[in-house]
């Protein structure tokens, strides 16, 4: 946990609310480690004045601030007062002053370097006024915000200081300006300001400064500058400091010593940076065996270069850390040197700098214009000015500007040539939108190919195909797969396969992706530092619950906040390349960046309950989702829990499925991690049953409820076994897998009874009578049914005494298929009077699997269509595949031939893309009649056996026809079952009635 006292008040990086939890935060703060007296607390939250109830009132803010830390142990009362456990590094006025001592230490001993270091670290944590809203000005200044101020004042002191020293004038003297107008008799300041002028040869306003400095003391305390300054006016006055005249610049880094792959790109930035003056076929400088094909054109400019207007060309490369921006950027620009004759800038803007803040546009345009020979002293102040003067240098010339680690749009603007002779790179993990004119190359991580070649080459070693694990688990990041292949390089005895073994262990992933000064965790870490504290609140957020993909609607739950907050927080992340928008709205990390926000997500204090928010928002959006499929006002008791949490209804059927279909994949690793440590899954998994079944992802359905009922078991919830062992009852009549079904709904009705629940003890009865009846075993299915009947009347269920008639009609088709359809009417009926269009197409199924085995095949097919148009194309997946079967059935006994092919090859395309081998079985065994009424033998034979093989375990009334048929081919042409339907036990099923 991290403590801000150095500007408004933070823990966690976030502000504090107003209040009196902030102010009694504060007054602990100030006293960190150490017990604060109760009556200086009450001083702290009252004045001098507290009210009588003050004693009690305290004890309620300590209670509330507990909370806040979501810790009891951080606040602890000891007499005579509390104590706030702050452990080393967490707050951030003792890490400023540690390295201040550092600094001091350094500074002592003329140690530059570090003091330049320390300085920036300490500098860098402030963030604007100590205890910023804690207290009145009025009344003065408390004396840790005078003892911090007076030490920041020093740091700077040493931090100009070291920059003297160590000769890097340009760019400091508008903030030394800044400061001695602000501190008027702080002589360190002067001192530093007038050298900083007189080194960069503006000797005559070096001496001003020193005049207006001596006639300030003079006049307002009576007193000369002290030595140090008159030291710096003597040095002044001695002579000009000498300037040397610059050659050409040439400022490019070393090239990569490995560059690879990336070829189309680098063709297609080479001519967006000549704009077309040639295409080579391969660049000056590209590395032996790799390809670079000729120059593609380059993407469109995205603003406005008017036709007409010469301008620069400017390109901008954006991508992730450790994406490999800057070495493809310097690559390239060493290949264009030819093409740039006046000079190559180089510029590193430090956008992404640990420790150091952005180059302010003033200080980038100092450096540039000194580099091309501009004497400091005509550098003007202002970066307009400064921009204009720029521009008027390069205009006339042909000079390649390489901009790296651009923080913003904003800082680079200034910095941009005018003629169309030059050209600029810039390199950013922000796509840098609001920059005009710019052709943008957005940066992915290498292909497996040139990954692979990546490490070959670095690790100078010949690797082996088997290697290519090790560039997958490296997330073909090439920091990543620099960090392995020097691994690789410095221990021979180290194979890929035993280092890919260590990456593997994917908690301790980044731990093996450091070597030396490579380290992929450093590189993110710095993207983190950048971050505004929503973004960097979101990240470890996504890292906490770890989900493939992520919307908006969750990540506002796990953070704590509205959507258009994490929405927002999302978006900058995305602008710093730490996430990819894979679709409008919806986000995914890559790999090791999903590596990293774990580790964030572990030390952070919040994560249960974010995790907890997160997986009620889920089990919500799946109860609405199941209410839009099935409302209950039309389809009977809703098989959705009670409300969880505050997803949205959706607006229609499309909505829904669109959400449970791309949400899958998270619902399965949701139920995978939490089953056993949060309730919250069973009713998850409860709810987005509906969308399974309706989307006919049985096996999906089998592996959720087996998790939940391991879970439900092991945590002794009888209640939720119960609704488990009936979902996964469910489960297993969907694929046909009759008797597991049975099994367990026997055991879910005797848990309802058990729990004394009449309404769900009804429809598991049902649906044993139900299932019995599918077994063949129709004596024993009677009594189920007429018990479960009985319990809807009692209950007054209109719908449940409607699945009653249903099932029992399908039990009379055994005997007298014309009782059947009577049956099946009455349900008709009833579904009707209460607007269920669930018990209407199962009704009219059933009464077209009753014409046909009674072979009114025109009678039939009217009801199965009417079925079907009743689902529509978009319906329950397990009503639509049973009717489409019998129309399929009923369409070959009709002669119409044609359209019974179309109907079949539409049902085996939906059932295979669904893996839903019952289906498809049943879908062969049609398709095979179908051939044969043809005459084509071989053909039928090849998909009853195709049938044979998915029915395979399942329903074994049908696997038992698919098996006659076949013995009918075995034994002549004229032998078989033509034409004959036992329609009672093959399984083809009675439209939707529902188990569980």
């Amino acid at each position: 946990m991290r403590f801000g006292l150095l500007g408004p008040l933070t823990v966690g990086g976030e502000p504090v609310g107003g209040g009196k939890v902030r102010s009694l935060l504060a007054a602990l703060l100030m006293r960190p480690g150490r017990v604060v007296p109760s009556d200086d607390l009450k001083v702290a939250l009252w004045g001098d004045d507290p009210p009588a109830s003050a004693t009690a009132s305290l004890h309620n803010h300590v209670a509330r601030l507990r909370r806040l830390l979501d810790s009891e142990d951080r606040v602890r009362a000891v007499p005579p007062g509390y104590v706030l456990r702050v452990d080393p590094g967490e707050l951030d006025t003792e890490v400023f002053e540690a390295h201040a001592r550092v600094a001091l230490a350094a500074h002592n001993r003329g140690d530059w370097p570090t003091v330049a270091e320390e300085t920036a670290a300490a500098l860098a944590l402030w963030r604007g006024a100590p205890l910023s809203g804690l207290y009145d000005p009025a009344d003065g200044e408390p004396a840790l915000v005078q003892r911090l101020g007076e030490t920041r004042l020093l740091v700077l002191e040493w931090k100009y200081e070291a920059e003297l020293r160590l000769g890097r004038h340009e760019g400091i003297g508008p903030e030394l300006a800044a400061l001695t107008g602000q501190f008027p008799l702080r002589e360190a300041f002067h001192r530093q300001l007038m050298l900083v002028l007189h080194r960069t040869g503006r000797q005559a306003e070096a001496l001003a400064v020193h005049q207006r400095l001596r006639r300030t003391l003079v006049e307002e305390l009576g007193v000369d500058p002290g030595p140090a300054v008159q030291e710096a006016h003597r040095e002044i006055l001695r002579e000009p400091a000498p300037r040397a005249e610059l050659p050409t610049p040439a400022q490019l880094p070393p090239g990569p010593a490995h560059f690879t792959g990336r070829g189309d790109l680098v063709a297609r930035l080479w001519a967006a940076l000549t704009q077309g003056r040639r295409h080579p076929q391969a660049p000056a400088g590209a590395p032996t065996g790799v390809a670079v094909r000729p120059a593609a054109p380059a993407p469109r400019p995205s603003a406005a270069r008017h036709e007409g207007v010469p301008a620069a060309a400017l390109a901008v490369i954006t991508g992730m850390a450790g994406v490999g921006k800057s070495a493809l950027a310097v690559h390239v620009a060493h290949a264009l040197r030819e093409e740039f004759p006046d000079g190559q800038l180089y510029l590193n803007l430090r956008g992404a700098t640990p420790g150091l803040p952005p180059l302010p546009p003033i200080q980038a345009l100092a450096a540039l214009l000194n580099a091309l020979g501009v004497d400091s002293r005509n550098v003007p102040d202002t970066p307009d000015a400064a921009a204009a003067l720029l521009r008027s240098r390069l205009a006339p010339t042909r000079t390649l500007l390489v901009l790296d680690d651009a923080a913003s749009a904003a800082q680079v603007r200034h910095l941009l040539p005018a003629g169309d002779g030059c050209a600029v790179v810039v390199t950013s993990r922000s796509p840098l939108a609001a920059l005009d004119g710019a052709t943008r190359f957005p940066l992915a991580p290498m292909t497996a190919d040139e990954s692979l070649g990546l490490l070959r080459a670095v690790s100078g070693r010949q690797l082996a195909d088997g290697a290519a694990r090790l560039v997958e688990l490296c997330g073909r990041l090439p920091l990543a797969l620099r960090v392995a292949a020097a691994r690789l390089a410095a221990r021979r005895a180290l194979s890929p396969d035993a280092l890919a073994g260590l990456l593997d262990a994917e908690d301790g992933r980044l731990d093996h992706l450091e070597y030396d000064d490579l380290s992929v965790r450093r590189s993110l870490a710095v993207a983190l530092g950048a971050l505004d504290p929503d973004a960097a609140l979101a990240l470890r957020r996504l890292g906490a619950l770890d989900l493939p993909a992520y919307e908006v609607p969750v990540v506002a739950r796990l953070m704590g906040l509205p959507e258009q907050r994490a929405g927002a927080a999302l978006d900058r992340l995305v602008e710093v390349a730490l996430l990819e928008e894979i679709s409008y709205g919806r986000y995914a990390p890559h790999d090791l960046v999903r590596d990293f926000a774990r580790e964030l997500a572990a030390q952070d204090d919040g994560r249960e309950a974010a995790v907890e928010r997160g997986l009620r928002w889920y089990a919500e959006a799946a109860r609405q989702s199941g209410l839009t499929l099935s409302p209950p006002e039309r389809e009977g008791p809703a098989r959705v829990p009670e409300p969880v949490g505050d997803a949205a209804p959706f607006p229609d059927t499309a909505a829904a499925l669109a959400w449970g279909d791309r949400e899958l994949p998270a619902v399965v690793t949701l139920t995978e991690r939490y089953a056993r440590s949060s309730p919250t899954v069973f009713l998850l998994v409860r709810a987005y049953f509906s969308h399974l079944q309706y989307r006919g992802k049985y096996g999906a359905l089998r592996h959720l409820n087996r998790f939940v009922l391991s879970a439900a078991r092991a945590s002794g919830d009888r209640v939720a076994q119960a609704h488990a062992i009936g979902d996964l009852a469910g489960a297993h009549f969907l694929a046909s897998r009759i008797e597991e079904a049975l099994a367990l709904n026997d055991e879910a009705i005797a848990l309802w009874q058990e729990l004394g629940e009449r309404g769900r003890t009804q429809r598991t009865l049902a649906n044993r009578g139900m299932l019995l009846e599918r077994l063949g075993r129709h004596a024993e299915a009677a009594e189920p049914l007429e018990r479960s009947l009985a319990l809807t009347r009692e209950l007054d269920d209109a719908y449940g005494e409607a699945i009653i008639l249903s099932h029992l009609g399908n039990l009379h088709e055994h005997t007298d298929a014309r009782v059947a359809i009577a049956y099946h009417e009455r349900s008709l009926a009833t579904g009707c009077r209460i607007g269920s269009e669930l018990l209407a197409h199962t009704a009219h199924c059933n009464i077209g699997y009753a014409h046909l085995t009674l072979g009114e095949w025109a009678a039939a097919v009217g009801h199965f269509e009417r079925a079907l148009c009743i689902l529509g194309d978009q319906g329950d997946w397990h009503g639509r595949s049973q009717s489409w079967v019998g129309l399929v059935r009923v369409l070959g006994e009709l002669g119409r031939t044609d359209e019974a092919y179309a109907a079949c090859a539409n049902l085996l395309d939906q059932a295979v893309e669904r893996c839903d081998a019952y289906s498809e079985g049943l879908g062969r065994r049609e398709y095979g009649r179908l051939e044969r009424s043809r005459g084509r033998i071989a053909q039928a034979r090849v998909q009853w056996e195709l049938a044979l093989k998915a029915l395979e375990g399942g329903d074994p009334k049908a696997h038992a026809e698919v098996t006659e048929l076949l013995a009918g081919l075995d034994a002549g042409p004229d032998v078989g079952p033509e034409g004959e339907l036992d329609a009672g036990p093959d399984g083809e099923g009675r439209g939707r009635a529902e188990v569980g």
